[in-house]
């Protein structure tokens, strides 16, 4: 169960700051898209999300979008967001997130990779050897295996003393 939990458990990807990189030692972040930075299946720009992006990359932060979205669908957001990425990931597969480290040309260690699943990003992350951030997701998405995919997370959280819903 330890490859499922996350290193930190946060509300919002807002409360990731440069502050908060440099204290666990992060030079990097892996970013995931659906419901972590943007609400699953919106095209909507997000004025805060791309102030953020900016913020971390103005403090000398690298990002890399990691998303199992569709390849337009990240390419779209790669464009607005300003840094590399990919879309049909294969997470929780170990070898997109070793490309995403090397295209970052960081060790594992100094990369944190966030998302909303614990299934695909947190399993995905801590298989890589990464710092493992868990957000909770911006929208509740109804896709049937998403659904029951919740349901699992919220019991895997509760054992590790998280009771919020993801």
């Amino acid at each position: 169960m330890s490859l499922l939990r996350p290193r930190d458990v946060l509300d919002h990807i807002h409360d990731i700051t440069p502050e908060f990189l440099a204290g666990r030692g992060l030079r990097g972040l892996l970013l995931d898209l659906d419901n972590t930075l943007i609400p699953y299946g919106s095209y909507e720009e997000r004025a805060d999300v791309m102030g953020w992006a900016a913020e971390l990359r103005r403090a000398g932060i690298r990002l890399y979008l990691l998303s199992n979205a569709t390849s337009r669908r990240a390419r779209f957001w790669v464009e607005k967001l300003g840094f590399e990425g990919v879309g049909m990931a294969g997470k929780p597969n170990p070898r997109a997130f070793r490309r995403a480290l090397e295209t970052l040309g960081l060790p594992a260690w100094q990369v944190g990779m966030v998302g909303d699943q614990l299934f695909t990003d947190v399993l995905g992350g801590n298989l890589a050897g990464m710092h493992t951030i868990l957000v909770r997701p911006l929208t509740v998405n109804a896709l049937p295996h998403t659904r029951v995919t919740r349901r699992l997370e919220r019991t895997v959280l509760r054992r590790y003393g998280h009771d919020w819903k993801p």
